[in-house]
């Protein structure tokens, strides 16, 4: 039976997986409790075949995620702070995630929540999200891979800038640096992401998951390394039904029907 959440909602569409982050109030801040549902959401999900890619995203218009819950961080002492991050992590949930993650971006996405985001595989903004990494100003750098991450994405100047200042970007912006991969006017944004997301869920799964793996070897690998398990990978699919699948349905001149096998 799927589990149920007290910060989280689950909606299956079809193939497509809505998860949304329930914490409008708090402009969905990432609490101890959010970050283990959406880890435990993200087990569940990872293990449902009917489920070929997952959505994430906030509730309400106003946050994708406006960061962790700076509540909880009040008195932590360092070693207690180390072992909130590695419990559990959802920065890591999110990146070793075998199906595809598209980040739906409506609002405020900072600090976690930019971090969060920067851990799914795409991200999709509302003309109106704004983005940073403002931990400096509480005297703290970015703990969920910000550094890291942004860094490999937009490059080691403007991640710099960003991480430094605090300051906040807008979606047109994070577009022309390659933080996102499309802005959408608000009221098109749900309609967007999940066109996007439906037109991936029609490719094979086996070949979904050999490409995440072989694009994400990129900033982990040299490039001979990433080369090398490129091939091993390619030649992976070959042992797949979807495999034979979609080459007979080209030479057949019509639409493929992958089963994921």
């Amino acid at each position: 039976m799927p589990t149920s959440y007290e910060n989280i909602l689950l909606e299956r569409r079809g193939r497509v997986a809505l998860v949304t982050i329930n914490r409008p109030e708090k402009l969905n801040a990432l609490n101890i409790k959010t970050r283990e549902e959406l880890a435990d959401v993200l087990a569940e999900l990872r293990v449902d075949d009917e489920i070929r890619v997952v959505v994430l995203t906030g509730a309400g218009e106003k946050a994708f995620v406006a960061g962790a819950d700076i509540n909880e961080f009040a008195g932590r002492t360092a070693v207690q702070q180390r072992a909130v991050m590695k419990a559990k992590s959802i920065f890591t949930a999110a990146e070793e995630f075998p199906k595809p993650l598209i980040a739906m971006i409506n609002g405020f996405c900072l600090g976690g929540g930019c971090e969060l985001a920067l851990s799914c595989d795409l991200r999709v903004a509302s003309e109106k999200a704004r983005f940073g990494q403002p931990e400096i100003n509480l005297g703290i750098i970015p703990g969920g891979g910000g550094t890291q991450r942004l860094t490999r994405l937009i490059g080691e100047g403007k991640a710099m800038e960003m991480i430094l200042t605090g300051n906040m970007i807008d979606a047109q912006e994070a577009h022309r640096l390659g933080l996102v991969n499309q802005v959408a006017p608000v009221a098109e944004l749900e309609a967007k992401t999940m066109e996007l997301a439906n037109k991936i869920a029609e490719k094979s799964p086996v070949a979904l998951a050999m490409a995440k793996t072989a694009v994400k070897n990129a900033a982990r690998t040299t490039l001979r390394e990433g080369l090398d398990a490129e091939i091993d990978l390619f030649a992976l699919c070959f042992s797949s039904e979807d495999k034979e699948e979609g080459v007979r349905a080209f030479l057949e001149k019509r639409a493929p029907e992958f089963k994921g096998r």
